[in-house]
């Protein structure tokens, strides 16, 4: 079981302390769009990547300009769907996919957005030409890129790869994110697209109660994602990639202690 963290670029390209703190060897990077993604960071990361013996898996890369993670302004403001954003964001996905490729991560992932559901919205169709157009780029680099669940229901996600229909396509999985916004249950979401999940966010989180709010994230295991049960079916269906432990707290004390927890309960439900 290959397990990680969440880890931001910071200091440089010096950022693997926070993975090493916790005593693993491998974690998502996390590139916002900015001044800090260059290739001379680039070069620096994958030095200590090779330093320190840390494993970047993925790059997750975010886009400019504003983003609200609800249910009123978030189809408007976030991924690649807003038409007068989309350009822009676009373009800072390729940069980002340029800077994984330097810095010898396989694969870029983001939040596309919502998606839209309904198959005859001309919208769809555009929003699958967008994320045609970052796919073959990332495939001209030698990267896949990886869908992270959440504002879509997974029977859309599947549609929209196999539309866009690029052979470098992939989800990284985040079971919480599928019930913070009410889209699924993540363990029968494996029987929709379980072929294609490449990374696993380790997140959990309880199902909206407000219609125009997400639910609210909780520590692993005390959420409703059946942690137990999820381990399982990835083992049943040969899941092989990494389990990356994401807290969205602010880093601290009760974010370290539940990361640490989290560490320990995965071992605990991957040999169960």
């Amino acid at each position: 079981m290959k397990i990680g963290v969440l880890n931001g670029l910071r200091n440089g390209g010096r950022c693997f302390d926070r993975v090493q703190q916790f005593g693993l060897d491998v974690c998502q990077l996390s590139v916002w769009a900015g001044p800090e993604a260059t290739p001379e960071v680039a070069d620096v990361v994958k030095e200590e990547s090779a330093r320190t013996g840390v494993r970047v898996c993925a790059v997750w890369g975010g886009w400019p300009g504003k983003a609200e993670w609800n249910f009123t302004s978030g189809p408007t403001t976030l991924g690649i769907v807003p038409r007068e954003m989309r350009r822009e964001r676009l373009d800072a996905l390729k940069h980002e996919a340029d800077f994984a490729q330097r810095c010898g991560a396989p694969a870029l992932i983001t939040h596309v957005g919502f998606i839209p559901e309904n198959i005859t919205d001309p919208m769809f169709d555009e929003v699958v030409e967008a994320i045609r157009e970052i796919a073959v780029h990332c495939d001209q680099l030698g990267l896949g890129f990886w869908f992270e669940t959440g504002q879509e229901t997974p029977v859309t996600l599947l549609r929209t790869i196999k539309r866009v229909g690029t052979g470098n396509l992939g989800i990284n999985l985040d079971p919480a994110n599928l019930i913070l916004y009410g889209k699924g249950n993540p363990v029968d979401a494996l029987d929709v697209f379980g072929e294609y999940v490449t990374n696993i966010h380790v997140k959990d989180g309880l199902y909206p109660t407000d219609p125009d709010k997400l639910g609210e994230e909780v520590k692993p295991g005390l959420g409703k994602v059946n942690f137990p049960v999820f381990v399982k079916r990835l083992k049943e269906i040969g899941f092989d990639g990494e389990w990356i432990i994401e807290r969205e707290i602010p880093e601290g004390d009760e974010q370290t202690r539940d990361i640490r927890d989290t560490v320990e309960n995965l071992k605990v439900w991957w040999n169960a």
